[in-house]
C-alpha cells in the first residue's frame, strides 16, 4: 500500500489584526510591515481559545466538507510549538475529544517545519503497512508567545490550524520527500520556558519567541533552495514540472529569494502569510487550502510543500493532487 493525501481542512480564529494595530505598541507602520514581510492581516485566538481548540475545529471542518467518518483513524500527528500544556499532548487531547479510540497520538516539535515533518512521517508509517489512516495537523496560537516589545518579530505571527488526511491506497500521491535538521542554529530561533543553554549560549526563560532574523533568513533561503532541487532530483523532475510551490509562509522576501535561486516564477507559489501572518506549522495547509478554494490547484497538479523552522529543521514532499 502507498500513502495518499485525500482531504484537507483549516480553521482560523475570528479576531483579525491588521498592521495598524502595531502602530500603537511599537515603532512601525503599515507600509513598513507590508514592504518587508508581505503581511497585511493575521488572526489571534481569544483568551480562552487554545491550540487544541483550533486543531479540533480544523478537523471538524474537514470532516464536514468531505463527509468523512474519522472514528477509524489509527494515528494522529500534531505539529505545534504552542501546546496547551506540556502533557498530555495535543494529539491525545484530540484523540479523546473527537472519539478516535483506535488512534495512536503523537506531537511533533519541529517548529515551522513540523507539518512537513508530519507528512514525511505519515508517508513512512503507511508505506510500512503499520497504519492505514493518519491525521496530520499543524496548529498554533503564536499570539500567546509573541514578544510585543520586539518590533522586528511581533508583527509576524498569527494563529491558525490546518489538517490533512493521509490514507493507505493501491496508488499513492505522496512522492519524493526530505527531512533533516541543523542543530547548530538552535540559538537563532527559540522559545524557552526555563533558563538554559543552547550551543553554549545562555538562554533566559520568558516563554516568548526569540529570533535572529538575519541568520534565519540566510539559512532558510540557502537550505530551502538546496532541498527544492534535491526533491526534484529524487522525483526525476525539472523545475518546470512543479505546478505549485508551497513553502512555509514566514516572510514574502524569503519566498521570493528561494524562487529566484531555483528559477521558479513567484506566480507558481502559494502563501498564507498575507492573510494569516506567520502561523508556523499551520502555514502550509492554510496556503494549500486557500489555493484549492481559489481554484488554482487542480487534479493532477504537482505540489511541492517545503517547511523550515526552529531547530533548525526542514522537511518537504511532492504531492500529485488527487
Amino acid at each position: 500500500m502507498e500513502a495518499k493525501l485525500t482531504a484537507i481542512g483549516i480553521f482560523a480564529p475570528e479576531k483579525v489584526i491588521d498592521n495598524h494595530y502595531f502602530e500603537k505598541i511599537v515603532d512601525t507602520n503599515d507600509e513598513w510591515i507590508r514592504s518587508r514581510t508581505g503581511i497585511i492581516t493575521r488572526h489571534y485566538a481569544g483568551e480562552d481559545e487554545f491550540t487544541s481548540d483550533l486543531a479540533q475545529k480544523a478537523i471538524e471542518n474537514m470532516a464536514a466538507e468531505y463527509h468523512l467518518q474519522l472514528d477509524d483513524v489509527d494515528f494522529i500527528l500534531v505539529a505545534t510549538v504552542t501546546h496547551d500544556q506540556i502533557m498530555p499532548s495535543m494529539a491525545c487531547q484530540l484523540q479523546y475529544r473527537l472519539n478516535m479510540p483506535k488512534a495512536a497520538a503523537l506531537d511533533i516539535s519541529a517548529a515551522c517545519g513540523g507539518f512537513a515533518y508530519g507528512l514525511v512521517l505519515a508517508k513512512g508509517l503507511i508505506n510500512s503497512g503499520m497504519y492505514r489512516k493518519i491525521l496530520v495537523v499543524g496548529a498554533e496560537t503564536l499570539s500567546k508567545v509573541t514578544d510585543f516589545t520586539d518590533r522586528t518579530s511581533c508583527i509576524l505571527f498569527g494563529d491558525g490550524a490546518g489538517v490533512v488526511l493521509i490514507e493507505a491506497a493501491e496508488k499513492g500521491n505522496i512522492g519524493a520527500s526530505v527531512a533533516g535538521a541543523d542543530g547548530s542554529g538552535g540559538q537563532d530561533l527559540y522559545l524557552s520556558t526555563q533558563n538554559t543553554w543552547i550551543n553554549g549560549e545562555e538562554i533566559k526563560a520568558n516563554n516568548k519567541i526569540v529570533q535572529n532574523g538575519r541568520k534565519v533568513f540566510k539559512w532558510a533561503v540557502s537550505q530551502m533552495a538546496l532541498q527544492f532541487n534535491i526533491l526534484l532530483e529524487k522525483e526525476g523532475l525539472s523545475v518546470e514540472d512543479i505546478d505549485w510551490f508551497v513553502p512555509h509562509s514566514a516572510n514574502m522576501r524569503i519566498i521570493e529569494a528561494i524562487c529566484k535561486q531555483v528559477g521558479l516564477p513567484i506566480e507558481k507559489t502559494l502563501e498564507s502569510l498575507s492573510t494569516y501572518g506567520n502561523t508556523s506549522s499551520a502555514s502550509i495547509p492554510l496556503a494549500l487550502y486557500e489555493g484549492l478554494r481559489a481554484g488554482k490547484v487542480k487534479k493532477g497538479d504537482r505540489v511541492m510543500m517545503l517547511g523550515f523552522g526552529g531547530g533548525l529543521t526542514y522537511a518537504g514532499a511532492i504531492v500529485q493532487w488527487a
